[in-house]
Parts: C-alpha cells; sequence; structure tokens
C-alpha cells in the first residue's frame, strides 16, 4: 500500500502538512483508531478529494509509518566507515543519542516508531545493521567467526529490543535511557570490547 500517484505531484509542503496532520491524529488516537474522516478535515480537504490520493485509511496510515521511518533514518544517517574502534563507538552513541533526542522532541514519531519500524519488514534498518557490522568487523570491533548474516540478524535483534526498552522509558518520561547496558550486550554478542 502505498499513496496514489497523485499524491506525489502534490507540492512537497502540501504532502508534508498532509502527513503531519494524519501523523498527530494516529500518534493521539492510535493506528487502528484514528478517524479517516477526522484525518482528512484536519488536513483541510473533502473526502473526494482524499480518495483522489489515497484509497483509503490504510493507504494512509502506509504513508505516515513510511514518512516516519523515514525520518528516524534521516535523523540516524548512513552508518559509514569508522576511523577505528573508538570512533566506531563513539558513532554509534551518537546516531542512537540523536534518535532518542529526536524521539523526544518529537512526540508524534515517538508514538508510531515501532510501529514504523516493524511495518517496514527490515529492509532499510536491515542494510544500516549490516554495514555497521561489516565497519565492526573491518575494524576488529566485531567477531568473525560466526556468519555475518546470523550476526546482522542478532545485532538488529538486540538493538531492537533495546530500542523497545528505551521507548517505553521515553514514553514514562524517563529521558535519561542507561545506554551503558545495551553496549555490555553489544560487547558480548560481538565478541569483543565495549566502548
Amino acid at each position: 500500500m502505498s499513496p496514489l500517484p497523485r499524491f506525489h505531484r502534490l507540492p512537497a509542503e502540501r504532502r508534508e502538512a498532509i502527513l503531519a496532520v494524519a501523523r498527530e491524529q494516529f500518534a493521539a488516537h492510535g493506528p487502528e483508531t484514528a478517524s479517516y474522516n477526522k484525518i482528512i478535515e484536519a488536513a483541510g480537504f473533502s473526502k473526494t478529494a482524499a480518495y483522489q490520493y489515497f484509497d483509503g485509511r490504510d493507504d494512509l496510515l502506509a504513508a505516515v509509518l513510511e514518512d516516519v521511518r523515514e525520518r528516524l533514518l534521516g535523523v540516524l544517517g548512513p552508518w559509514g566507515p569508522a576511523d577505528g574502534p573508538d570512533d566506531f563507538w563513539a558513532r554509534l552513541r551518537a546516531g542512537t543519542g540523536a534518535l532518542g533526542a529526536h524521539l523526544a522532541a518529537h512526540p508524534d514519531d515517538l508514538a508510531l516508531a515501532e510501529r514504523a519500524v516493524r511495518v517496514s519488514g527490515g529492509g532499510p534498518w536491515t542494510a544500516w545493521f549490516d554495514a555497521l557490522v561489516r565497519d565492526g568487523r573491518r575494524l576488529g570491533v566485531v567477531r568473525t567467526t560466526v556468519d555475518h548474516s546470523l550476526l546482522v540478524a542478532a545485532t538488529e535483534a538486540v538493538l531492537r529490543a533495546a530500542d523497545g526498552w528505551a521507548l517505553e522509558k521515553l514514553r514514562a518520561g524517563d529521558h535519561e535511557v542507561e545506554d551503558e547496558q545495551v553496549w555490555a550486550l553489544l560487547a558480548g554478542l560481538w565478541g569483543g570490547e565495549g566502548p
């Protein structure tokens, strides 16, 4: 599911405004219960016009979740080669810190983050984890005695579990997540020393 081609022909500002209104509504009322009619009314267009851009509520939700995923990946940024083990850990900390700060500052993204990542089916996230593990192996931070794809999947699972844990803390208003536990888990998985 994705928006109809006509949606992509709208000016970027209008597309962003529609997605922002929908994101706010889905975050406030839940992806399962937010009203499509209230969303399109708040976005400032008629039901007839809405069906020129989306096949329906599920189509709009899919567009919102894709937008949230892209926003989160944009904050995290692509993983590029680190200069050494210290730089590797510093960049990993900085990226996850930036992501946490973004989620704390954007409650709509926070409310939809877990669903946006889950719905994406891994794709862009798995590519990010693959680049992370490859770079860690190159630097000697990540063991080479375990199959690469298994280690990518295990790293992704550990970091997704840590993300879920951190998201719950953020939702509860605790913006001081103790990430040392996460780094210790990764260091143990990767067979090396943490930061």
